[in-house]
């Protein structure tokens, strides 16, 4: 017992030693967990409201509590299964394209001219800060029937001339696409970071053997950025029933709402338009349960398989 006093005691003064040394560092760190607190973990207590029958005059502690029928209402909703096709027809093809930002920066990686190189990287940056407002209305434009850039260019090359938002099946593509160019040059900072700390003896000594650029991609590069790669896939996987309505709603039209209507729309028409808070908070909620047990689920299989995870 008093071994464990002694261990506490010495913990303690351990931690007191720490923040005394490094307290100007503890310090910088208050605004930035003042704002996760704030901005993250209060609203949280939010989530009580899909266990109610919400009324903003009566408050969370004065609506009534009804339990699940919320979540009952939406597993009985015809159109529920067809929300969650679309969620995943879009989220799978945005995860198919998750190799692109490795591709680019392995390839980038091998750009010996810095000067193209920071060229290059700043092209591909500069659609990031773009608005989404102006991402989408350059994709309306482009995709525009009569005089669109890229309706001419797909018209040239023998495809039918039409509004290709106005095609069901297309929507997905188009969506998934737009956000890869918006987002590969910035997703691709991460793995260029993590190539700059490969070690370069390793890559000297593998050119020394022989091996030409395509076998030092293979055998150093790639296994030197596995875990990174490991651990963005499986905090994509986390996002699989995540969309942002913001973009689709303003691709959204009449002829593309078989595709487009997702559940974050579906959320956004129930609880913003029609201020049905409650039953769009459950949905909220049985999609980020689902989400989170999608990310426990992979971390668990990828670690057994590659000992590498996030916890």
């Amino acid at each position: 017992m008093v071994n464990g006093n002694v261990r506490k005691s010495s913990r303690i003064d351990y931690v007191k030693k720490r923040l005394l040394e490094s307290w100007q560092w503890y310090l910088l760190l208050l605004p930035g967990l003042a704002y996760l607190i704030i901005f993250n973990y209060i609203p949280m207590g939010g989530v009580l409201i899909s266990f109610q029958n919400y009324r903003p005059n009566l408050g969370i502690f004065g609506s009534e509590f009804i339990g699940l029928k919320n979540f009952q209402r939406f597993f009985e909703f015809p159109d529920m299964f067809k929300l969650i096709k679309n969620t995943l027809s879009i989220t799978l093809l945005s995860l198919a394209m998750f190799p692109i930002p490795i591709i680019f920066a392995l390839l980038l990686n091998e750009v010996r001219r810095q000067r193209l190189k920071k060229t290059i990287q700043m092209v591909t940056y500069i659609p990031h800060f773009l608005s989404e407002v102006v991402v989408c209305s350059l994709v309306i434009l482009f995709l525009e029937k009569s005089n669109g850039v890229i309706t001419d260019l797909l018209t040239n090359l023998g495809m039918e001339r039409q509004n290709l938002l106005g095609v069901p099946e297309m929507f997905p593509w188009i969506y998934s696409l737009m956000c890869e160019w918006q987002g590969f040059g910035w997703s691709a900072i991460l793995y260029i970071s993590a190539l700059a700390g490969v070690p370069q003896e390793n890559v000297e000594a593998a050119k020394i053997d022989g091996a030409n650029r395509l076998q030092v991609i293979r055998h150093i590069n790639i296994p030197s950025i596995m875990p990174t790669i490991v651990i963005t896939f499986i905090l994509k996987l986390g996002g699989l029933m995540n969309l942002g309505y913001t973009k689709i709603y303003l691709l959204q039209n009449s002829m593309n709402l078989p595709t487009s209507r997702v559940l974050s729309t579906y959320v956004y028409e129930i609880g913003l338009i029609s201020q049905q808070y409650s039953y769009s908070t459950a949905i909220g909620l049985f999609n980020t349960v689902v989400n989170v047990m999608i990310v426990l689920t992979a971390n668990y299989v990828i670690k057994k398989i590659s000992d590498v995870g996030l916890f």
